[in-house]
C-alpha cells in the first residue's frame, strides 16, 4: 500500500492549486513585451562624432605645471576648507594669475562640512573675455583634506589651471592676438574634497550662462586617464562633449580613456552617485565631464605625494584639456543641455530605451500578481488579514524612518551640506555606535508594540500564508510604480526581488531551506548597490553606513527613502512567512490586551479627543446663549 502511495506523494502539484498558485504560463507569454522592448533598445544604438579639433597646436607646459603643483602641496600642504592654509592657498591663486593681467573674482559663503563644522569658503575664478558671453568652465578645486599634501588631489588640477590662463592671456594679449568665440572661465573651487561643495555652489549660482564645464580632478598620477560622467540626478552630459574629450586625450596619450562599464553606468543612473564635480552641473542640465587619473574615487592621502605627480602624464592631460577647450570654442555641433544614455564601447543607447525595457520588466511581474489576487478571490481566500498585518508592518518600517528623522534633528548623526562626504574623512568611517544603538533600541520599541499582533497565534494555514505572501507581492507592484514615477532606473535595484520572489508561492511549506535560498537570492538587487559602493567607491565594509550617512545629510532625498521602507515591510512579511513566523492580523476578539506602551498611547488619544469635545460643547454653549 505505501509503494502504491509514495509516487502519488512525489508527482507535481496541479496547477493553479494552493501549491502552485503562480501561473507560470502568464509569466512566460508576458515576456514578449520584453522581447518588443529590447527590439526597440537594438535601434536606438547611435555612434556620436566628435567635434574637429583645433588648428592650432598644443603648447602646454607640464614641466612649468608640475612646479606650480609642487609649490602649492609643498608651501600648502594642509589646505582643508576654513583653515589658514586655505586663505593662503587662496592668496596662491589670486598671485598667480596677476602675473597674467587676469582680474579673479571671488564668491564667499559659509557652510556646515561633514567633520568639520560650519566654515568659510571662498570660490575664485579668473575670466578671459570671449566674443561671446557664454562661458566655457574648466575648474579645479584647491583645497584638500588636511591629511597629506595633497600634490595631486588636487594641486596638479590647480596648477593645469593656471598654466591654460597663461596660454590664454597671452594668446589674448599678443599683438593680433584673436579673442576666443566663447568667455573662458578658470574656476578655483573651495570645499570639493568634501563633496564638490564649490562646483555645487557655482553650478547653483553661475555668475555667466554656461554651456560646458571640464573639471580636473588628479591629472597627475601615473594611472590611466579617464573620464568620469555620472552627476547627481540620473543624466549624462551631451556625448558630443564626452566622445570629444575621448578623442582629445587618445590623441594626446596614444590610448583613449577609460569610462565607467555599462553596468556601472547604470547603477550609476539607478542611484546617482559621484566624488567628482561635474556632477552638480550635469544634475543642472550643464554638459560636464571630469579628466583624472584616479578611478572612481580620487587619490588617498596616504599615496598623494609629491613623487606622484608625472609631469609626462601632467602635459599629456594638459595639452588634451588646452585641445579639448579649443574645440568646444569652436562651437559647432556641441550638444545643448543634457540627456541619458549609456556607453557601449563607441556607441551609446539611448536612456529612453532603457527606460522602456527596465518598465516591460514590470509586466511578467504584474500580469502573474495580479492573477494570484484573482486565484485568491476565485477560491475565497480573505486577504483583509494580510493586508492589515502588512500595514503594520509598514508602520514599524516608516516609525524607525521617523526615528531616524528625529536623530537628525537632534544631531546624532553627522551633518552637513547635502553632498556626498570624502571617504577617506573619519566622518565615512567612524560608527556612531552610541547613536546606532540608540537608534535600535527605539525601533525595537515600536517593533514590540506592533508584535503581538503580527506573530502566529495559532497554526496558520496555506491558504492564509499564500494570502500573506499575495499581499507582500501587491504591495511590492505599488513600490515598483512609485520607483518607476521618481526614478526608472533604479527599478535595476527592484526587478530581481520582483521576479526571484513571485516563487515564493510555490515553495512548499516543508523546504524551508529553498524558501530562504530564493529569498537571499532576490536581496540580489539591493546588494548591487552596496557592492558598488564598497567596491567602486573602496569602503568596503562601510558602505551600509556610508549609504546611511547620505541619507542622514540629505543626499539621499526623502520619497527615496520611504519607498525604501515600503519596500523593506513587503520584504519583511514574505520573509515571516518563509521563517514560519507569519500570523495574519487577528480580529478583535483574538487580539491580545493592550501592553503599557500602547495603554499610554491610548489614553493620550483619548483624553485629546474628550478635551476636543468637551471645548466644541462650551463654544456651542456660549453661542446659543
Amino acid at each position: 500500500m505505501a509503494s502504491r502511495l509514495s509516487p502519488r506523494r512525489g508527482r507535481r502539484a496541479r496547477r493553479g492549486s494552493l501549491e502552485r498558485p503562480v501561473n507560470a504560463r502568464l509569466y512566460r507569454a508576458s515576456y514578449a513585451v520584453v522581447a518588443l522592448a529590447l527590439v526597440v533598445l537594438l535601434f536606438s544604438f547611435t555612434r556620436p562624432g566628435p567635434l574637429p579639433a583645433p588648428v592650432l597646436p598644443a603648447n602646454f607646459d607640464g614641466e612649468a605645471a608640475r612646479a606650480l603643483a609642487l609649490d602649492l602641496a609643498g608651501h600648502f600642504p594642509d589646505r582643508s576648507p576654513g583653515g589658514p592654509g586655505s586663505l593662503r592657498a587662496a592668496q596662491w591663486f589670486r598671485d598667480q594669475m596677476r602675473q597674467y593681467n587676469l582680474k579673479v573674482a571671488s564668491d564667499v559663503w559659509t557652510e556646515r562640512v561633514a567633520g568639520l563644522g560650519r566654515v568659510r569658503l571662498d570660490n575664485l575664478w579668473a575670466v578671459a573675455p570671449g566674443q561671446s558671453r557664454d562661458a566655457i568652465v574648466v575648474l579645479a578645486h584647491r583645497d584638500d583634506t588636511g591629511t597629506g599634501p595633497g600634490a595631486d588631489d588636487d594641486a596638479s588640477g590647480t596648477a593645469a589651471l593656471v598654466e591654460l590662463a597663461r596660454g590664454y592671456a597671452e594668446s589674448a594679449g599678443a599683438a593680433g592676438g584673436v579673442r576666443s568665440a566663447h568667455t573662458i572661465v578658470f574656476l578655483s573651487t573651495d570645499g570639493g574634497a568634501f563633496g564638490a561643495l564649490g562646483a555645487e555652489r557655482f553650478a547653483a549660482h553661475p555668475p555667466f550662462p554656461v554651456i560646458a564645464t571640464i573639471a580636473l580632478t588628479a591629472i597627475g598620477g601615473r594611472g590611466a586617464p579617464r573620464v568620469d560622467i555620472a552627476g547627481d540626478e540620473p543624466r549624462s552630459p551631451a556625448a558630443s562633449l564626452v566622445v570629444t574629450a575621448s578623442k582629445r586625450v587618445l590623441e594626446q596619450t596614444g590610448r583613449a580613456p577609460e569610462r565607467t562599464s555599462i553596468l556601472g553606468q547604470l547603477v550609476d543612473l539607478g542611484f546617482p552617485f559621484t566624488l567628482y564635480e561635474q556632477g552638480p552641473f550635469v544634475a543642472r542640465g550643464i554638459p560636464a565631464i571630469t579628466l583624472t587619473t584616479s578611478g572612481a574615487r580620487p587619490p588617498q592621502a596616504f599615496t598623494d605625494r609629491a613623487g606622484s605627480i608625472s609631469a609626462a602624464r601632467l602635459t599629456q592631460l594638459g595639452r588634451a584639456t588646452q585641445q579639448l577647450l579649443g574645440s568646444l570654442d569652436g562651437g559647432i555641433g556641441l550638444a545643448p543641455g543634457t540627456s541619458t544614455y549609456v556607453w557601449t564601447g563607441a556607441r551609446v543607447v539611448r536612456g529612453w530605451a532603457i527606460e522602456l525595457v527596465l518598465f516591460s520588466l514590470l509586466v511578467p511581474f504584474a500580469v502573474p500578481v495580479v492573477d494570484l489576487f484573482a486565484h485568491c478571490r476565485r477560491r475565497r481566500i480573505p486577504l483583509g488579514p494580510a493586508l492589515a498585518s502588512l500595514r503594520s508592518r509598514l508602520a514599524v518600517w516608516l516609525f524607525a524612518g521617523l526615528v531616524f528623522y528625529v536623530f537628525r534633528l537632534l544631531g546624532a548623526w553627522p551633518g552637513g551640506a547635502a553632498r556626498p562626504p570624502n571617504p577617506a574623512t573619519a566622518t565615512a568611517g567612524d560608527w556612531p555606535v552610541v547613536a546606532l544603538l540608540g537608534f535600535g533600541a527605539i525601533s525595537f520599541l515600536g517593533w514590540l508594540v506592533a508584535h503581538p499582533r503580527l506573530v502566529p497565534r495559532r497554526d496558520v494555514g496555506p491558504d492564509e500564508r499564500l494570502a500573506g505572501q499575495t499581499a507582500a507581492l501587491l504591495c511590492l507592484g505599488v513600490v515598483s510604480l512609485l520607483v518607476l514615477a521618481t526614478n526608472p532606473y533604479a527599478l535595476l535595484f527592484f526587478l530581481p526581488p520582483l521576479h526571484v520572489w513571485l516563487w515564493l508561492p510555490h515553495v512548499r511549506e516543508r523546504r524551508r531551506g529553498a524558501a530562504l535560498l530564493v529569498l537571499l537570492v532576490g536581496l540580489i538587487g539591493p546588494a548591487l548597490l552596496l557592492l558598488s559602493l564598497g567596491i567602486r567607491f573602496g569602503l568596503g565594509l562601510d558602505a551600509p553606513w556610508y549609504l546611511v550617512e547620505l541619507a542622514a545629510v540629505g543626499y539621499v532625498h526623502l520619497p527615496a527613502v520611504a519607498i525604501t521602507l515600503a519596500g523593506s515591510a513587503c520584504a519583511a512579511q514574505l520573509a515571516a512567512i518563509t521563517v514560519n513566523r507569519y500570523g495574519p492580523y487577528p480580529d478583535r476578539r483574538d487580539r491580545p490586551a493592550r501592553g503599557p506602551i500602547r495603554e499610554v498611547v491610548r489614553t493620550l488619544v483619548v483624553t485629546v479627543r474628550t478635551q476636543r469635545r468637551r471645548a466644541r460643547a462650551r463654544r456651542r454653549a456660549v453661542g446659543e446663549s
